[in-house]
């Protein structure tokens, strides 16, 4: 019997050898896990890891061929696609309606959103961060042009609004909840969790995931093991990124419960991807004039295969 059995992965002949550009951040933690653990290793797959700031610059790691596989949220992944350029999603790894939020100085007069009017607000151009301002803003009745919007790098939009170089940001977690920390009553800060679901993604040229099937299961599997890691023993996580990020855990604990850890594929994503698609050329952010079909940009096989109940979308 024992000779009959599927040997583990591990101990099959061929390891391929992978690129993964991810990030510090909290959306990247099964990406971490899945590293720490050692269930890459588990599935026979020799995983090298390539740290980056954003999800925007590990994508464009995969575009330029740099890495195999991106962590990235939907925002640079649709103007990705709206580029032509040839990208798919395997998976997504992480949803939150509670990780963007506009911080904005009191002393700015800024105590309601319509007080944006007129003011100097920053934002990260291409990604989350200015789809979900402009969001934010249609909500509370304004435009991008009743402001003064500001391109600022997620990780100086703390100097940014302590130096009085702009009078609000609209950024993410870990800057987010570090702003509110230093400036405590100093600033407001507004949510709306009615209007944006954030997806965080694992991506690939589309001519990649083809040519290796095989690995991209291999990937997966090794992502649903962290997926149960992370419910099982939160703590240990929490702990795990704190290191990674080097900040404090206090700061992982205070953010944990906005973020939905889960390998899966439903139509969240594809809605996000069609909405974002509308608002980007209603704003002249890309030059493509119709929508694509974004289910061609989204690979399910793979998934269907690994985890048959995660996979949601419509074919």
């Amino acid at each position: 019997m024992a000779a009959c059995q599927e040997p583990p992965p591990q101990t099959r002949g061929f390891q391929p050898k992978i690129t993964v550009a991810f990030t510090d951040q909290p959306e990247s933690v099964l990406m971490h896990v899945a590293l720490a653990q050692g269930f890459f290793s588990e599935e026979g797959l020799q995983v090298e890891p390539q740290m980056h700031g954003i999800g925007k610059a590990a994508l464009q790691a995969v575009v330029d061929g740099k890495a195999d596989f991106a962590t990235v949220a939907e925002t640079p992944l649709m103007f990705s696609i709206l580029r032509g350029e040839h990208i798919a999603v395997i998976a997504n790894i992480m949803t939150s309606s509670s990780n963007h939020a506009v911080v904005a100085r009191r002393d700015a007069g800024i105590a309601k959103l319509a007080d944006l009017k007129g003011k100097r607000v920053g934002f990260t151009a291409g990604t989350t961060s200015e789809f979900f301002l402009d969001s934010i803003l249609t909500a509370s009745g304004l435009t991008r042009a009743e402001i003064e919007p500001v391109a600022i790098q997620p990780q100086d939009m703390q100097a940014s609004i302590e130096l009085k170089q702009v009078d609000a940001v609209c950024t993410w977690n870990y800057p987010l909840i570090q702003i509110q920390r230093q400036l405590g009553p100093a600033v407001a800060v507004f949510y709306d969790r009615g209007i944006y679901t954030e997806t965080f993604n694992i991506a690939a040229q589309q001519a990649f995931i083809e040519q290796t099937a095989e690995t991209v299961e291999r990937l997966l599997r090794a992502l649903v093991k962290a997926e149960t890691f992370v419910a099982e023993h939160p703590d240990a996580v929490q702990t795990l990124m704190a290191k990674v990020a080097q900040v404090e855990l206090s700061l992982v604990k205070d953010v944990w419960a906005n973020f939905n850890y889960e390998v899966a594929l439903d139509q969240t994503l594809l809605i996000t991807l069609e909405d974002e698609t509308r608002w980007a050329m209603k704003n002249r952010l890309a030059d493509a004039a119709a929508m694509p079909d974004y289910r061609q940009h989204i690979h399910l096989d793979s998934l269907a295969r690994v985890k048959p109940s995660a996979v949601a979308i419509q074919r």
